[in-house]
């Protein structure tokens, strides 16, 4: 649809179609005002779709954006989003090598089976027992603090009158989150299992003075109160696609091709200008949210630029044939990849990959992660594809800022690739490469994608998933009330480098359109 049809001024313009700007759309819209969405692509989604990446094979992967853990249910409630998730049967397998042979640490598939997994690799049920303390910390603190994610900012002390639990908040909230982990923690897996929760997205230490890293983690244990990370139903695209139709049925309008270039306020009236392939247009408004990084934001109003931000990761996606065959005889590959497959994410390796990659090098030993949609969720595979077999899998790379990337990102990116697969190898009684599926074309169902493709590909600015650092669930001087305040009254950010932004969780579009529907 063009933004040319029907009216030509809105109570609001939404610019940019992904999850949050169509989160504000629908509310709003089902509020009675009057919302246009313009997108730059000629699709819905931003990074959270499904697609077919390889040619002529009928898997559909969420291509950037894989899991979901801090999207409230009440969204989903209030919008009546057809929209289903699964939780995964397994939490995590990490691989190891101990005295020679190999071994691992699954987690998951109840209590009893994951406290004989921790005696296994520990020799003793201490580290289980202090795994539990220190999830049972976290989860109090998750279901304190995940229902203020919709509500207005709470003040620092608030916040911490509400969590009720000092020595929580100092692990969390005061001091770097490595204190905690090795108080805590003896062994050094064990140890790299917890951190990693602090660094998806993050290029950080453990120890890093700016907590970086423990407000990544903090986002990351919250997650409907319970941190748990669960598969969409479809692939990521199911719930773009449901959060589309919930926006048009209350009566929103949604213009794909279009591309804002410049918005113009006086804090009362705005015009937001754009382009098509047809030619450019302008239409007026009462309010404008961006669903944009705030470096796009700057761009299209005018203002300074912010500091720039930088990704730090590799995103890779595949389709196998079939699962790869473990060294570790003790664990099923179908339980193993079922949950997040760590690798090459101890402790040590985890500190040593961020020295090597703040130096200007790539990790000798790449840390990554991965999820393997199609066990929890069969519907993302063909029939013939589920037949026969195959599984999808979605691996999530550590450390490797876009800096790295700068000298030649194509050979960079064929360089880590095989790195990071050859840690997974490692542990594998078989090569990936022998499990991998073949296109149309012949060519292995493989593809990478660094934070300069997913700069180019989605405009995240420097490939930062979040869009900046995140930031801390509480209001400071310059947040405003709900957190998607800018310095024009009428224009507001409702994408992830929000006040509590990051992930998909539609918060800052919620928070956006609640900001807006609480002015007269």
């Amino acid at each position: 649809m063009s933004a040319n049809e029907g009216t030509r001024a809105y109570d609001a313009v939404v610019v940019g179609g992904g999850h949050n700007g169509l989160v504000a759309a629908a509310y709003l819209a089902r509020a009675g005002r009057s919302v246009l969405v313009l997108e730059r692509l000629d699709r819905t989604g931003g990074a959270a779709v499904s697609t077919r990446p390889f040619d002529g094979v009928d898997a559909r992967l969420s291509r950037y954006s894989y899991l979901v853990s801090l999207l409230p249910r009440k969204i989903v409630r209030d919008l009546r989003l057809d929209f289903r998730l699964r939780t995964r049967g397994i939490s995590s397998y990490t691989p190891a090598e101990r005295d020679g042979r190999p071994t691992g640490l699954l987690v998951g598939g109840g209590e009893q089976r994951t406290r004989e997994a921790f005696a296994r690799l520990t020799g003793g049920t201490q580290e289980y027992e202090a795994w539990r303390r220190f999830h049972g910390m976290t989860g109090r603190v998750a279901r304190q603090v995940f229902p203020t994610l919709t509500e207005p900012l709470p003040t620092r002390d608030e916040l911490r009158r509400r969590i009720g639990d000092d020595t929580a908040w100092r692990a969390l909230f005061e001091e770097p989150i490595g204190v905690a982990v090795e108080k805590t923690f003896a062994d050094d897996l064990v140890r790299g299992v917890v951190l990693t929760d602090a660094l998806i997205g993050t290029f950080a230490d453990a120890h890093d003075p700016s907590l970086a890293q423990n407000r990544c983690f903090l986002y990351h244990v919250i997650g409907g109160g319970t941190g748990a990370w669960d598969v969409p139903v479809g692939g990521m695209g199911a719930l773009t696609d449901a959060l589309a139709a919930a926006a048009r049925a209350a009566g929103a309008v949604i213009a794909t091709g279009h591309e804002a270039v410049r918005i113009d306020t006086d804090g009362v009236r705005a015009e937001v200008a754009y382009r098509t392939a047809d030619g450019e247009g302008a239409v007026a408004a009462r309010h404008v949210l961006v669903n944009a990084s705030p470096r796009e934001l700057a761009a299209l109003t005018g203002d300074p630029a912010p500091e720039p931000a930088e990704g730090a990761q590799l995103k890779v996606n595949m389709l196998l044939t079939r699962l790869p065959r473990l060294r570790d005889p003790d664990v099923d590959p179908r339980e193993a990849f079922a949950g997040t497959f760590h690798i090459a994410e101890g402790y040590r390796q985890l500190a040593t990959a961020h020295a090597q990659a703040a130096a200007g090098a790539l990790p000798a030993e790449p840390p990554s992660e991965i999820y393997c949609h199609s066990l929890t969720d069969p519907t993302v595979l063909g029939p013939d594809l589920a037949e026969r077999g195959c599984q999808t899998l979605t691996l999530f790379g550590l450390h490797t800022p876009a800096r790295l990337f700068d000298r030649d990102n194509d050979a960079v990116r064929e360089e880590l690739l095989a790195a990071t697969l050859a840690q997974l190898d490692a542990h594998l009684a078989e090569p990936l490469a022998d499990c991998l599926a073949t296109d149309a074309d012949g060519r292995p169902c493989i593809e990478a994608k660094t934070p300069l493709d997913l700069e180019r590909d989605l405009r995240l600015p420097g490939g930062h998933i979040f869009h900046r650092a995140l930031s801390w669930p509480y209001a400071q001087p310059d947040t405003g009330r709900w957190g998607v305040e800018t310095r024009h009254p009428n224009v507001l950010l409702c994408g992830a480098g929000a006040v509590r932004g990051g992930g998909v969780s539609g918060v800052p579009g919620h928070n956006a359109a609640m900001a807006l529907l609480e002015r007269r």
